[in-house]
């Protein structure tokens, strides 16, 4: 691990990655690039609890031909965390400024969770922006209602102690609870080794990344939901080409979630993964490097996958 940038936590080191803050959309943005810098782009957004050391797997694979790039999300990882801004607009708007701040013209695209989110809405807004997108464990925000979502509502309901007055000492306390065998399985956390889930996990000691994620999970309830439950994105139309991954075993999301309305996408599939749980990327990471080759038009070379340390 390496000590970067001043900080006080330190950044896990991959092999071959560089790191840098650029400022975007006003707040300043940590980056983990790697790969040729001429080479096409591929950015790869996490979601929470984690941070840019999500992708560890397919960084050196994805840089034998493309320049990757993982910026951590605002409040998360080692970028700057706002009192607020945590609405996932706004952190679409932190993709779209970092594009322009790279100069960056066109990209391919992978976003997990909130990532995916951010991904997706982006896609939306500026489908000039991105050849082709790989969602991981989300559900579009344009995927159409039926009795079989809706009933599955219910699994929101882990967010309310996040989103609660005291979230912050929720968040806090998840390094603790995952030393325990069974609340890693609760979790699914059980697929990270010491040094991975030391670093997603220890992130919230720090008082602003706890706010943080009490920002994501109380703007999605109070401010996301509703709009969505008002159609908010019910006119939108996908342009970029999507495939979506995810795990049988996904504890918050369905198969019926991730169905859209003929008409609202031009090239969108989805695909469930037997036996993987909501941290995909971790769990079968050379399935979503597969997939991303092929999305994405890269050379199938399968060098091996970097493991994680024992």
């Amino acid at each position: 691990m390496s000590r970067e940038m001043g900080m006080a936590r330190e950044i896990p080191f991959v092999e071959g990655v560089e790191h840098r803050q650029v400022l975007a959309n006003g707040i300043r943005i940590h980056l983990a690039e790697a790969g040729d810098p001429d080479a096409p782009p591929v950015i790869c957004l996490h979601g929470w609890p984690q941070h840019w050391y999500l992708w560890r797997h397919l960084i050196g694979p994805l840089a034998e031909s493309r320049r990757v790039i993982c910026p951590d999300l605002r409040g998360l990882g080692w970028s700057e965390a706002p009192p607020g801004g945590y609405h996932k607009e706004r952190l679409a708007d932190d993709l779209l400024a970092l594009v322009d701040v790279l100069e960056v013209e066109r990209a391919s695209l992978v976003g997990h969770d909130w990532g995916g989110w951010v991904g997706f809405l982006a896609c939306l807004r500026e489908p000039e922006r991105f050849e082709a997108f790989l969602a991981l464990a989300i559900s579009p925000p344009f995927s159409k209602p039926t009795p079989r979502s809706l009933a599955a509502a219910w699994r929101l309901a882990y967010q309310l102690p996040l989103a609660s007055p005291w979230g912050d000492r929720v968040a806090a306390g998840l390094a603790g609870a995952a030393r325990r065998p069974g609340l890693r399985r609760r979790f699914q956390f059980e697929h990270w080794d010491t040094t991975a889930r030391d670093s997603f996990l220890g992130q919230f000691s720090e008082p602003e990344r706890a706010r943080a994620s009490v920002g994501y999970y109380r703007s999605f309830l109070m401010r996301e939901l509703p709009a969505l439950a008002g159609g908010r994105y019910r006119d939108a139309r996908l342009q970029v080409p999507t495939r979506l991954l995810l795990g049988s075993e996904e504890a918050v999301m369905t198969p019926a979630m991730l169905e859209v309305e003929a008409g609202s996408a031009d090239d969108y599939e989805f695909e469930v993964v037997p036996g993987a749980g909501h941290f995909i990327v971790d769990q079968r990471p050379e399935l979503v490097l597969e997939r991303a080759r092929a999305l994405f038009g890269l050379p199938s070379s399968s060098p091996k996958l970097l493991s994680d340390p024992i």
